[in-house]
């Protein structure tokens, strides 16, 4: 049987080149390890619900959860079950699509900006700010921003760059101000990806999933995922590591992300506040309070 590897090895920190041709898109685990590993999972679960009502408690850090990936790698499906059962006042979720009107007329941070969470929350982000360096590189949107010359008369490889700078410095800003910042990419098989695409194709309740458009984005598969290479070693950081998973089997790689979570939780250690003097003071009156209401009733004469 084989052993579930640590996220540790799909861990990128800058220490490291990424060359998505070298990892693997299932983990190296087989269908009979599906049960174990479902199971572990389920503890991990049950460590991050004790662990995010301590972040929630304490209030002095927050985590943002940031997931990329192509088309149908299971972005959604891995926050529905990672997140099952944590209070859903601790946490909040975002899905950044295209850019509307408004948010073009802003700095490209802008929209992301205001989704931050206060800290002691966890946000996650399906999708964030790295389209702004993915899409629209692929597609040469910056082409058509309405900015001045100065800005969109770069070389492609100068525009970029300079994301790629303001980014890292924002997840530095992010974590000077009390927050974890958490990447995700979902490797997801061409293969595997073709298998997902045609189940969405038969199965009648699962067409709302399909847009024909993924499918441009499938014929320059090369070409995505050299961008996503770009991106991921431009911004891996200490501060805001990415982590590049296996997507193929999806009970491996929500196995994966509970264990980032937890460990992130872990490190942040958070604690339940403790009261001074006084409001130690305080809570003992209101017991005595609520134990005398009992007595008085017991006093009061029968009817």
């Amino acid at each position: 049987m084989a052993e579930a590897k640590d996220a540790k090895r799909y861990r990128f920190d800058g220490e490291r080149v990424l060359h998505l041709a070298d990892l693997d898109t299932d983990g190296g685990v087989s269908r009979e390890d599906r049960d174990r590993i479902e199971a572990e999972t389920k503890t991990l679960q049950e460590k991050i619900c004790a662990m995010q009502d301590r972040l929630y408690a304490d209030g002095r850090e927050g985590v943002i959860l940031i997931l990329q990936a192509i088309d149908a790698a299971g972005k959604d499906s891995t926050v529905k079950h990672v997140m099952s059962g944590v209070n859903p006042q601790g946490v909040d979720v975002y899905s950044f699509k295209t850019p509307n009107t408004e948010e073009l007329a802003h700095d490209f941070l802008w929209r992301v900006n205001r989704c931050i969470p206060e800290r002691g929350k966890i946000a996650i982000f399906n999708r964030s700010y790295y389209e702004d360096v993915l899409v629209v590189r692929l597609r040469e949107l910056n082409k058509t921003y309405k900015m001045p010359e100065r800005c969109t008369g770069k070389k492609t490889s100068e525009f970029f760059d300079e994301r790629y700078a303001d980014i890292v410095n924002y997840e530095k800003y992010l974590f000077h101000n009390g927050y974890r910042v958490v990447k995700i990419f979902l490797n997801v098989s061409k293969k595997e990806q073709k298998k997902r695409f045609l189940e969405r194709i038969e199965v009648p309740e699962k067409n709302w999933k399909f847009n024909a458009g993924d499918l441009d984005d499938r014929d320059v598969w090369d070409k995505y995922h050299e961008i996503y290479e770009m991106a991921i070693n431009h911004t891996a950081s200490a501060v805001a590591p990415w982590y590049v998973l296996p997507a193929d089997r999806k009970w491996y790689t929500r196995y994966l992300v509970s264990q980032i979570l937890l460990k992130t939780l872990e490190d942040i250690d958070p604690r339940y506040p403790k009261l001074d003097e006084a409001a130690r003071m305080g809570l003992a009156d209101c017991r005595r309070r609520l134990e005398s209401e009992g007595k008085k009733k017991d006093a009061e004469p029968a009817k």
